[in-house]
């Protein structure tokens, strides 16, 4: 479970920038819970203002984590994207810290790196509320915690180079003391895109398993009802992908390297999912092309958020709302909201346009005081992140209408200067055509 992610020079997050998960508010705690962290994170800002930039910044950290042992080369330096409106930036280290709770112990781990090396970074645990060294690195060298074996750790330290995370090095080293934290970011860190499905009717395996025993997956069937009127069941039935099949899904113009498959090793068998629509003669099965964007975006969707709860972890999703219709992208959140659909207290973070988001449904509120979050750019092009909890809202207060007036910020500022440009332009061609006229 996150706590707390703090970052400072990547992209346009050039000073430090904290997202607080912690709760603020016991009285917007989800009934039935004891989560240390809130289970849901909306960030809201205009366009360009840096919201991916907090969710890249996440997963540049969780892949440096991984995979920086194989991905640097020796004496090849490290890469980073430091903010570049500001010279100074690019000569400043850039750094990352989580704070974890895993297992029921407390987890700070962190590290800053320049364009050449890993600056600093550290590993330290909390059993029972006390700080444990597990280990501190400088650009020197690595100090072993007292609890650590340095022999072993001095071992790790000769095979790591200047620029990969000793952390990587250390949990592939077997060291048990690092794989819990290691484990969070290479298993239960999950990222994710959205964009709608593109050719929907054989994409997806995880898709077709789901729906091929949809009764396993209530949640699932709730969002479809939800997502378009008519839908009441799902399922799979296995065909014969041939040239016939192919011809459904792309028309008269098959992609030549989908000829070229089918020539090559024939017809396979695959799994089709449907949807079933309730209709005049009754329940009539139709393709996932046949449905609408969203539906075939949440489809897309599904698997890894119906994971996440039924694992754990944290889904960290940039514009959670792309080709979702509003009350589908609520539902989607109220599962992460309810103990009985998130009973590992799975979180969700994620960006978003949409206002609706900070209204209600059903008479309670989609987002919690606390789980609201900002970013506004500066006029040095700056992103700052703020929590809606900074201005102290009361519980019943109209949030969505107080956003778009601009009463926390996070909104864009739009004048109507680029109106006036297009009139004047305009009217500068109406000019042009009239001397013509005249000559």
């Amino acid at each position: 479970m996150l706590l707390n992610f703090r970052v400072a020079n990547h992209r346009s997050l050039r000073e430090e920038q904290a997202l607080q998960l912690q709760p603020v508010y016991e009285a917007d705690r989800p009934a039935g819970t004891h989560w240390e962290a809130v289970p849901v994170v909306g960030v809201f800002g205009a366009n360009a203002a840096g919201k991916s930039n907090l969710l890249d910044a996440l997963e540049y950290m969780a892949r440096m984590v991984v995979n920086s042992h194989r991905d640097a080369e020796p004496d090849g330096g490290v890469l980073r994207h430091p903010f570049r409106l500001d010279d100074a930036a690019l000569s400043e280290p850039s750094w990352f810290v989580v704070d974890l709770l895993l297992e029921g112990v407390r987890y700070t781990y962190g590290f800053s790196v320049d364009d050449e090396q890993v600056m600093d970074e550290w590993l330290h645990s909390y059993p029972q509320g006390k700080k444990r060294k597990i280990f501190e690195r400088s650009a020197a060298d690595v100090e072993p915690g007292d609890s650590q074996s340095r022999r072993e750790l001095k071992l790790v330290e000769s095979i790591t180079e200047p620029n990969v995370l000793f952390m990587s090095m250390a949990a592939r080293s077997r060291q048990s003391d690092f794989r819990p934290v290691y484990d969070w970011f290479a298993q239960a860190l999950r990222f994710r895109r959205l964009s709608p499905s593109g050719r929907a009717a054989y994409a997806g395996a995880e898709v077709g398993r789901i729906l091929e025993a949809p009764e396993r997956y209530p949640e699932l069937m709730s969002l479809l009802r939800a997502a378009d009127l008519g839908i009441e069941d799902c399922g799979t039935e296995r065909i014969l992908l041939d040239e016939e099949e192919l011809r459904k899904v792309y028309g008269p113009r098959i992609p030549p390297r989908r000829l070229a498959e089918l020539e090559e090793a024939g017809p396979r068998e695959v799994l089709r999912p449907w949807i079933g629509h309730r209709g005049r003669t009754g329940l009539v099965q139709m393709e996932l092309r046949d449905q609408s964007a969203g539906t075939r975006a949440l489809l897309d969707q599904a698997p890894r958020f119906l994971s996440v709860l039924r694992k754990g972890g944290t889904f960290a999703v940039d514009e959670l709302d792309a080709s979702l219709h509003p009350l589908l992208t609520a539902q989607l959140i109220g599962l992460f909201q309810d103990p009985a659909t998130n009973p590992h207290g799975a979180q969700l973070i994620f960006t978003t346009h949409d206002a609706s988001l900070l209204g209600r449904m059903g008479g309670e509120d989609i987002l919690k005081r606390d789980q609201v979050w900002f970013v506004d750019k500066n006029q040095y092009g700056e992103t700052e992140l703020f929590s809606l909890s900074e201005f102290k809202p009361r519980q019943e207060e109209n949030r969505e209408r107080r956003y778009l007036g601009g009463s926390y910020g996070g909104v864009p500022f739009i004048d109507d200067s680029f109106a006036k440009a297009l009139a004047t332009r305009g009217d500068h061609h109406d000019g042009e055509n009239t001397e013509g006229e005249r000559g």
